[in-house]
């Protein structure tokens, strides 16, 4: 795909997962955004979490990548390497596959907030900026880290893939949590005063 279209599409993606912040997930109560269908599943709060701390690392990685200056046309190629390609696999929204989560990248029995959330819709803000820089830059430089292991490096372009796939799963992940809290709150017996 061609650099412009590829970050459109990346582009209309956080914006999809503002939409879904804003409408589905910060309207919520505190008892909604901390439930947890099971023991071992994760909470709203913290499938968002997860990807805030992903956040911390890729954000800034992101603007130093693009920060050095390697200019591209607009009309280049978008290419992706084994690393980038198994890296998008395995976080892709329709991988429903369970995928074992780093100790310090795994939120679950944190103390969380609301706070969350406005991280949350900082760092997508910050995506958004970053995709618009992303615009004239080398996508297919291999430039930024892999968090688990830095030697590794992606293409500036399979990094912004690779987080925006990955966001785009937990979200999905946090709206599959309310609908099982909703249909919890519909089948629990009511109280009659």
């Amino acid at each position: 795909m061609k650099t412009q279209p590829f970050l459109q599409q990346l582009h209309n993606q956080v914006h999809e997962l503002l939409a879904v912040l804003s409408t589905e997930l910060e309207p919520r109560n505190g008892q909604a955004l901390q439930f947890k269908p099971s023991a071992t599943s994760w909470s709203v709060l913290e499938c968002l979490e997860h990807l805030n701390r992903y956040s911390r690392f890729y954000n800034p990685a992101l603007r130093k990548a693009l920060a050095a200056g390697h200019k591209a046309g607009t009309d280049a190629e978008v290419g992706f390497s084994w690393l980038g390609r198994k890296s998008y696999e395995t976080v892709r929204p329709e991988n429903r596959k369970l995928q074992k989560t780093l100790r310090h990248m795994n939120p679950s029995q944190s103390a969380l907030s609301r706070d969350v959330l406005k991280e949350f819709r900082q760092h997508q803000e910050t995506l958004l900026e970053l995709l618009r820089q992303a615009e004239t830059t080398d996508l297919n430089r291999k430039a930024v880290p892999v968090e688990f292991f830095c030697v590794l490096k992606l293409r500036v372009g399979e990094a912004l893939l690779f987080v925006v796939a990955h966001q785009q799963r937990h979200v999905q992940q946090a709206q599959r949590v309310l609908q099982q809290y909703t249909a919890q709150q519909e089948t629990a017996p009511r109280l009659v005063v």
